[in-house]
């Protein structure tokens, strides 16, 4: 039956459908149906091209909006006009996109709302297609709308792509969710003979500001990089190498003192790195023209220049050939161990000894195996096997003389090639090696490092064998997340670090294993030493996908007795609340009070370790703590299985996950029967379960 409703004012019109029994639509809010709504404003940023007004192709109407990432960084930003958009009365905000002629776009979009609380979505455009994108607005608290942004979360240029009919909506379409699928089985076992003691030096970092590290509870904290190679204390300068134009740049004053005192401030262990190849900036200039390596006045044209701040530094490269024989007192002067003993006698006045409360830890410079590409205006001769050692022996004896407490950490090596061959010989066996009876380099570098204890009794010049590793597969080192197919690879690489069967998928095509590779090579050649990556990065980590690789690397670095690792940002502002951060906090700050995952590691097995990923270890509190990860698009259901441990009722559930990219959530108590807890992991998921011992 149809109800004819008289002419009334509107608010007289809503009183009659209330009383009639007949309830009013909500109209959707419009924020781009042919032009901006009246409401919305352009609040765009960076090197961002956009067009409001673009004929084709168009979703609805007769315009639509191309949005052009012209640098990184940058953001097409919707901002409302009044204070906020209250959005109750809507449960989707609903978009059209279309990838122009390549598609494929990383897009961040995300939501702002009061107290900057956000809503967020990654997705690729499809190319010559439009797309229907559906947000749905139920994953947070706040209904109050600031602005919207279409984000290009990487330091890249994009392509054009394009946007249309962008509203909230009532009762939005979304697509229904992947069916759960069965999961693999997970089994736990605490017996003895499977425990292990997790450092907590594993969970460290390079450089991150003080607000992550109190995040993170941070353990250690790296002060590494090419340009730390070459850092004057005494002058607070370092010079950039090839980074750069191979310029000396001063810091603010005191700034390796600001760097100590945070790790001070936050109960973080300072590793701190000592240079090696001899040289140092020679002075300190406050502005531009900064001294460099390869003024164009002084060596000629070059293939680029520093044409922002200074265009007579050259990039030391003519015709795609380093230019050779230019003066290293252009940028440096030389130093001999005194510059190391002076830095260190200062550190202790002002910190105390190593054991004491001071510097802990002192790397053996950066990357040896690239000096002559990274410092060849100080460095261009390849670093062989008898230079390096030779290195090692003055700075890290040096070190040990002024300060016989400290850890020193060493070689740290760049990556693969340099695991086995000296730079001299490049990627493959050379005249280097075989000089030294054709050894791989790094078990000849541990029998050069215990040949010296042995005729220095008492003197260990190397307490960590550090080693760098990355991906080493194109797109997966990245900013940006890329395409399903990347995104998957990002998860299985995570089993070079320990899977003797798994086959590099990049260059390498070998089985890489680093860890047990590592111990191997420790365990022959020189027992007692302790194992460190003080770099690696796999990728993504303002992204799902690049957190649910770090958990799984840091379940691994337990797992596997790994001593200390240190993540690389790709940058030193990182924000912490990247969904890389979080993956960190799931180990070391799941609740927001500094309960921790534990300390000691126990068994754990997946039936498949592609999909479901779980790592488990017992707290000094008598708390089992298991995290989980679901490494699929998919919702698994799995059973897990504790061995050895006489749990509770109950088990504890934290969770972090694409529904919501800036909490981890305390979600309900899981159910535990006949030892075991049968569950569901929503797709790309990280789960954290606490079991309590009964009494």
């Amino acid at each position: 039956m149809k109800i004819r409703l008289p002419l009334l004012p509107t608010l007289c019109l809503t009183a009659y459908l209330w009383l009639t029994g007949v309830s009013p639509v909500r109209a959707d809010e419009p924020i781009y149906p042919d032009a901006l709504a009246p409401s919305w404003q352009d609040w765009s940023y960076n090197q961002i091209q956009r067009n409001f007004a673009v004929t084709t192709p168009v979703h609805g109407g007769s315009k639509a909006i191309a949005v052009t990432y012209g640098g990184g960084w940058s953001g097409l930003q919707l901002g409302y006009s009044g204070s906020y958009l209250d959005i109750a009365a809507y449960d989707t905000l609903r978009f059209w996109v279309h990838g122009g002629t390549t598609g494929g776009q990383p897009v961040l979009f995300r939501i702002t709302l009061e107290n900057n609380a956000t809503i967020e979505k990654q997705f690729q455009p499809t190319a010559n297609t439009w797309t229907q994108v559906d947000v749905p607005l139920t994953s947070t608290n706040s209904r109050k709308v600031y602005s919207v942004v279409w984000f290009n979360n990487s330091p890249n240029a994009q392509s054009p792509y394009y946007l249309d009919d962008i509203a909230f909506v009532k009762n939005g379409t979304t697509q229904p969710p992947p069916p759960t699928g069965v999961g693999p089985n997970l089994r736990i076992d605490t017996a003895t003979i499977n425990r292990r003691a997790i450092s907590p030096y594993i969970y460290g970092m390079n450089l991150v500001s003080e607000e992550v590290a109190k995040a993170v509870q941070l353990p250690v904290r790296r002060w590494g990089g090419n340009s730390t190679s070459r850092y004057n204390w005494q002058l607070d300068v370092h010079n950039t190498g090839s980074d750069w134009f191979f310029q000396n740049i001063p810091d603010k004053i005191g700034t390796l003192d600001q760097f100590v005192d945070q790790d001070q401030r936050t109960g973080t262990k300072t590793i701190l790195t000592m240079p090696l190849m001899g040289w140092t900036p020679k002075r300190r200039l406050e502005n531009h023209p900064y001294d460099c390596g390869f003024k164009i006045s002084a060596y000629g044209s070059q293939d680029n220049a520093d044409w922002q701040w200074d265009s007579n530094c050259g990039n030391g490269m003519r015709g795609g050939k380093p230019i050779t024989g230019n003066n290293p007192t252009d940028t440096s002067v030389a130093i001999t161990p005194t510059f190391i003993t002076s830095w260190i006698n200062r550190l202790k006045t002002r910190y105390g000894t190593a054991g004491n409360k001071g510097v802990r830890f002192y790397n053996l410079d950066n990357e040896p195996m690239l000096w002559n590409q990274t410092h060849r205006d100080i460095h261009p001769a390849p670093t062989t096997y008898d230079e390096l050692r030779d290195r090692t022996y003055q700075i890290a004896a040096t070190i040990k003389a002024a300060d016989p407490t400290a850890q020193i950490l060493g070689p740290v090596l760049w990556g693969w090639c340099a695991y086995f061959y000296s730079a001299a010989d490049g990627c493959q066996p050379g005249a280097d090696r075989l000089a030294h009876g054709n050894l791989d380099f790094v078990p000849w570098y541990l029998d050069q490092m215990r040949l010296y204890e042995q005729q220095h009794p008492g003197i260990r010049l190397l307490d960590y064998l550090d080693l760098h590793i990355y991906p080493q597969v194109d797109g997966v080192f990245s900013d940006n997340p890329g395409n399903a197919d990347v995104q998957a690879l990002r998860l299985r690489l995570t089993r070079q670090l320990w899977d003797k069967n798994y086959i590099h998928e990049g260059w390498i095509q070998k089985p890489v294993y680093l860890i047990p590779r590592m111990k191997q090579w420790v365990t022959e050649r020189y027992p007692g030493t302790k194992l460190a990556i003080t770099e690696y990065n796999w990728g993504a980590f303002g992204f799902m996908n690049g957190a649910l690789a770090q958990a799984d690397l840091l379940g691994i670095f337990g797992r596997e007795g790994l001593d200390l690792a240190t993540l690389w940002p790709s940058t030193p502002n990182v924000n912490v609340n990247a969904p890389g951060i979080f993956a960190f906090r799931m180990y070391r700050n799941y609740d927001g009070t500094g309960k921790k995952f534990g300390e000691t590691s126990v068994k754990a097995a997946s039936d498949n370790q592609d999909k479901l990923s779980v790592y488990a270890a017992l707290r000094s509190d008598g708390a089992l703590t298991t995290i989980v990860i679901n490494k699929t698009s998919n919702a698994l259901s799995s059973k897990l299985s504790l061995a050895g441990f006489n749990p509770t009722s109950t088990a504890q559930l934290y969770r972090y996950s694409q529904s919501n990219l800036n909490a981890i959530a305390r979600e309900q108590d899981v159910a535990v029967q006949t030892g075991a807890i049968s569950t569901t992991f929503p797709a790309n998921s990280i789960s954290l379960f606490v079991f309590t011992a009964k009494p």
